[in-house]
């Protein structure tokens, strides 16, 4: 994969996988495409079990994203795998309380948090 294209990075703590967002804002429907489809990859096609999601650098995500993250969810569960987000900022969190996905998903405040007890 090209790393025009890459939307996500990648680092190893210990056993966990941290993906971070390169963007800022995850709008344009092909981007998160590829968000998606590297998301996906991480448990479909590398077997990760354990993800963190870090999202220090989202200042927007649209509900096609949100989508996106329900699908990531379903597979880490699927897996048998734990998925964590963090770093979510407090206006984004806020469409997470609306859509009740607060409830849904493991939020932590700090990547350092979302690693602990994994």
């Amino acid at each position: 994969m090209s790393t025009a294209q890459r939307r996500l990075d990648i680092e190893e703590v210990g056993d966990v996988t941290v993906a971070r967002f390169i963007d800022k804002k995850i709008l344009d429907e092909t981007n998160i495409q590829i968000i998606g489809n590297q998301m996906f990859g991480l448990v479909d096609e590398d077997g990760r079990k354990r993800i963190v999601l870090d999202f220090t650098n989202v200042e927007y995500l649209s509900s096609a994203a949100l989508g996106k993250l329900i699908t990531m969810d379903k597979k880490v569960k699927a897996a048998k795998g734990k998925l964590r987000l963090c770093c979510i900022r407090p206006e984004i969190y806020e469409v997470f309380e609306i859509t009740r996905l607060n409830k849904i998903f493991d939020i932590k405040k700090t990547q350092e948090e979302a690693l602990e007890g994994f």
